[in-house]
């Protein structure tokens, strides 16, 4: 089983960074082999909604970075997505990335109709989580919805999300055991849903 994770913030060493790290422990532990995805490090280009992907299947307006994580996508058994609360949402890094997952989907004629995606009816399982520096993690807004509904719609299997607020300072969730010991079952749970469910 592969397990890839695709961190949205732009930092490599922060709180997402931290917690990233603790999930993909997890799931190595319950067996599976991971990956570990800074997306900021890609350069990836905003959706322009062109929609030449209806027909080309993938995205023929930009070769950039998401040309080389869509084969990892296809490829994965699991992903999971963190993003920190940028104004009540995910940043502009994992906004892009989860835009540029349009091509997976196949639509019928005329529009507005039913719609497909090619990541469906293959076992797919998800795990998503934000974080953010304020107590109450209501002051997440969409930022966990936002991945969430987006992935599940690409016919993932969704495992329960996880917010971790009250995180602020650089090293708050690395320096928290129960924090990193959540993150780290999560990540286990993650693979063992995937055996039950498989």
């Amino acid at each position: 089983m592969k397990i890839i994770g695709f961190n949205g913030s732009p930092r490599k060493t922060g709180n997402t960074a931290a917690i990233m790290k603790s999930l993909l422990q997890g799931a190595q532990e319950a067996g599976a082999h991971v990956e570990n995805i800074h997306l900021r490090s890609y350069h990836i280009e905003g959706c322009i909604g062109c929609e030449r992907c209806r027909k080309d299947k993938t995205c023929t307006q930009f070769f950039d970075g998401m040309h080389l994580l869509y084969p990892k996508l296809i490829e994965a058994d699991g992903i999971i997505l963190g993003s920190p609360t940028y104004n009540y949402n995910v940043t502009p890094w994992m906004k892009a990335f989860i835009d540029r997952l349009y091509p997976f989907f196949d639509f019928t004629e005329p529009r507005p109709g039913p719609y497909t995606s090619r990541l469906a009816d293959r076992g797919k399982r998800a795990l998503v989580f934000g974080v953010c520096e304020q107590v109450d993690p209501k002051e997440m807004g969409y930022t966990i919805v936002s991945m969430q509904d987006a992935i599940a719609a690409l016919g993932y299997g969704m495992s329960e999300p996880l917010a971790f607020p009250a995180h602020f300072g650089p090293q708050s969730a690395s320096k928290s055991e129960k924090e990193m010991e959540r993150a780290r079952k999560a990540g286990f749970g993650l693979v063992q849903e995937f055996h039950v469910i498989n």
